[in-house]
């Protein structure tokens, strides 16, 4: 049976072919009309992906941490070491992930080196290592003494590992200089200096890092927190940053929606061409199908050729249009080096090339459709009439 099926369109595309380029520059014009409509599809899809893509690599790893804080509102200034336990049970749940929780202290102070001096947050921190990674000597497993220094402060002052700075009056010698942080942090690390928390005589911890593998495991342990910690009373208060990178990719998820209708209208616009175009070519060659269906041809056969026509200016557009957004977005990369080419080579970005060459065939067919219909079902006496 589809051996048949393709027997009939094989003589029906070689007629289409042929009739098309009898008006070359009439197909030619649809052509270029469905070229440009994919074109915009393709790359306008594929830039919102991009932007999206480069989006969420700048933000890096911020929706893994939830940090938690007194609520101020309920009167509680502090976070005592009851809830810390308390934040460190509802977390150790299997379901959650048990994700690490890190307890803070937090001032402020002058930090000195051997020639500068800079304004900087001081943590009291016992275990830096679960949330923080050394760029220079290592991270204690529990911090007892010295101090380890932010990328950005040991940079303002001058200071490397085993130096020695001055902080709101005491002498520490640097223990550890952190790595760059790569995406924001909620504490700043890189402006900042890490204590031991036996530095500070503070009643209670400023807040709480509790840092997670995955954006899904720190929405769980952040629900886990307001179950359990604040069953009775609200006493803390939980900045979700995965909530934050929800918001960032919905917003993302809409600019992509936007660019695409604005290709589609392109599209839109090729397909009233095409549609144009099977109008005026069967108003001419009216006659000529109204003999083909005199002779015998039958109303089957003259849809499909009408229809192989307006398939195949979609096609050719189609194809076309995604050759030419291969080439822009190549072009693209090679005269913007900041564009990453990692971003671009992106397999995601291939759905949106696909997205764009279907429409474009399914534009032409669509637009063909009722010009073929109405060629194919009109008697043949009244074709050859007029």
């Amino acid at each position: 049976m589809s051996g048949g099926w393709l027997r009939g369109w094989r003589p029906a595309a070689s007629m289409a072919a042929r009739n098309l380029r009898r008006n070359r520059i009439r197909t030619v014009l649809a052509v270029l009309g469905v070229t440009i409509g994919v074109l915009a599809v393709a790359a306008l899809g594929i830039f919102g992906n991009v932007l999206a893509l480069g989006a969420a690599d700048a933000i890096g790893d911020i929706g893994t941490q939830v940090v938690v804080s007194p609520n101020a509102d309920a009167g509680v200034e502090s976070l005592s070491t009851a809830d810390v336990t308390a934040i460190r049970r509802a977390v150790s749940d299997p379901a959650v992930g048990d994700p690490a929780v890190v307890p803070l202290y937090s001032d402020n102070a002058v930090v000195a080196g051997t020639s500068s001096q800079t304004f900087a947050t001081v943590y009291g921190v016992e275990q830096p290592g679960l949330a923080f990674a050394a760029a220079e000597g290592s991270l204690p497993d529990r911090h007892r003494r010295g101090v380890i220094v932010g990328a950005d402060v040991a940079a303002d002052i001058g200071v490397e590992t085993g130096d020695a700075v001055e902080i709101a009056g005491r002498q520490v010698r640097v223990v550890a200089v952190l790595a760059e942080s790569e995406s924001f942090s909620p504490v700043a690390p890189d402006n900042a200096v890490f204590l031991p928390e036996s530095a500070f005589a503070a009643d209670g911890y400023a807040q709480v890092l509790v840092v997670a593998d995955s954006g899904e495991t720190a929405r769980a342990a952040a629900s886990a927190i307001r179950e359990s910690v604040n069953a009775r009373e609200e006493r803390v208060s939980l900045f979700e940053l995965a909530a934050i990178v929800d918001e960032i990719n919905g917003f993302f998820d809409l600019l992509s929606t936007f660019l695409l209708g604005l290709g589609a209208i392109s599209l839109v616009v090729a397909g009233v061409s095409i549609l144009n175009v099977m109008l005026m070519s069967t108003v001419e060659r009216r006659q000529e199908i109204g003999v083909m269906r005199a002779v015998g041809v039958t109303r089957r056969d003259v849809l499909r050729v009408l229809l192989a026509e307006a398939g195949l200016i979609g096609a050719a557009g189609a194809v076309a249009g995604t050759a030419l957004t291969v080439l822009l977005v190549a072009g693209l990369v090679i005269s913007t080096p900041a564009v990453d080419a990692a971003l671009v080579l992106d397999p995601t970005n291939g759905y949106y090339l696909l997205l764009a060459l279907v429409f474009g065939v399914g534009v032409g067919i669509v637009s063909g459709a009722y010009p073929a219909w109405q060629a194919a079902n009109e008697r043949p006496v009244d074709a050859l009439r007029s």
